[in-house]
């Protein structure tokens, strides 16, 4: 099973702290010492605000992930049970960010300087890779002040199945009792 992020939107206050701690983790500390034009700030998720609601958005790094299955590049791949998406690779055709279900894809500028052949700026597919290789695990969790997000592991879903099934036993043994 892959491990994802999953938001509380009853703990978060919309700071967009775990934007910046995504942004921090992916481009290193180099940030704070750049003008705000020298770089471009591209967080692997959104908040979501409504008017009674916030949460981020982010990759749930599905167990068949529909943006890999479309892909026409094989540009996204599961690397150590985690959806990642191979900028050198990517072309830009927007196909994953339309087949994903959470809207958790988003296209932004390559990072690499390269261009398309009409001197544009070369686009790329960008997504949540759980801050694969950062050895203290996604940075947004880590950051948020208010505990809003939390890493969701096999052993959790483990646990809330069986809770839910235990659950689920004694509502019907109730009724059967009633």
């Amino acid at each position: 099973m892959n491990y994802f992020v999953k938001g509380n939107p009853d703990l978060c206050i919309g700071c967009r702290t775990c934007m910046i701690g995504c942004v921090v983790a992916h481009e290193g500390e180099k940030i704070f010492q750049m003008n705000p034009w020298e770089y471009v700030f591209n967080p692997k998720l959104d908040i979501v605000k409504t008017a009674t609601i916030t949460i981020p958005v982010q990759c749930k790094h599905c167990e068949n992930p529909a943006c890999m299955n479309v892909c026409p590049v094989g540009a996204i791949e599961m690397i150590d049970n985690t959806v990642v998406v191979l900028h050198d690779k990517c072309i830009g055709c927007k196909t994953c960010m339309i087949a994903c279900p959470y809207g958790a894809i988003d296209m932004v500028v390559a990072s690499d300087g390269k261009k398309q052949l009409d001197n544009s700026d070369r686009i790329v597919a960008n997504k949540c890779d759980l801050c694969i290789g950062r050895e203290e695990g996604p940075a947004c969790i880590q950051v948020c002040p208010t505990a809003a997000l939390k890493l969701v592991t096999e052993e959790d879903v483990a646990v809330s199945v069986s809770n839910k099934r235990t659950a689920a036993a004694i509502s019907l043994s109730q009724v059967k009792g009633s």
